[in-house]
């Protein structure tokens, strides 16, 4: 019964925090609600016993995508009103997704009702934590296609090091020798004069 209850909860919060996404006025309020609808998945999945998930959401959409997505939303001056001026323009293009992704949704729910596709095979029960066996597999099965995707995230982070600590010619560097160097007699003075005094060179 308890089960029960959670999954509603979880999943009603999901819903109303999503729909808080879409309709929330304020940019920054919207990644907020994004925050909580990410932790009610997050809940579902740990219903459903799929922990490994629940923690990825945690950690990985939450405390990175969408901490991300607030500080860029806060760092950046957007002026939000004339994006809201082209909602009228965008409208059918919008309602046209919408339909397709309802489909695609009525699609999902009834090959779920369906059940699962074992292909005449009738699954195997097991009492492996499901955490174990995305372990097994990923490091025995998919070994080499595990280590190739970290190799092209570290390809991808060394270039962006380098593009971001290469030399550039129109950009004045700072000479820390030069300025460790500098005697007294060459360093600027700040004078407070008073006022109609001027300044003694």
């Amino acid at each position: 019964m308890i089960t029960v209850l959670a999954f509603y909860l979880f999943a009603t919060l999901t819903i109303a925090s999503a729909v808080a996404v879409i309709f929330a006025r304020n940019p920054v309020h919207s990644v907020l609600w994004l925050i909580l609808a990410f932790f009610n998945a997050a809940g579902l999945m740990l219903i459903l016993g799929a922990e490994f998930i629940a923690m990825l959401l945690v950690i990985v959409y939450v405390g990175a995508v969408a901490v991300l997505f607030l500080f860029i939303v806060m760092m950046l001056n957007i002026d939000f009103a004339q994006l809201r001026s082209g909602f009228t323009r965008n409208l059918p293009f919008g309602l046209l997704v919408a339909l397709v992704l309802l489909a695609e949704m009525v699609v999902a729910v009834s090959a779920w009702k369906a059940g699962p596709v074992t292909g005449g095979v009738q699954p195997a029960a097991t009492t492996q934590p499901n955490i174990q066996a995305i372990g097994e597999l990923l490091y025995t099965r998919f070994l080499f296609p595990f280590e190739i995707a970290g190799l092209i995230l570290l390809v991808a982070m060394i270039g962006a090091i380098v593009l971001t600590h290469r030399s550039r010619g129109d950009v004045r560097g700072q000479n820390v020798a030069r300025q460790v160097d500098r005697r007294p007699d060459e360093a600027i003075k700040l004078e407070q004069p008073p006022v109609g005094g001027g300044v003694k060179l």
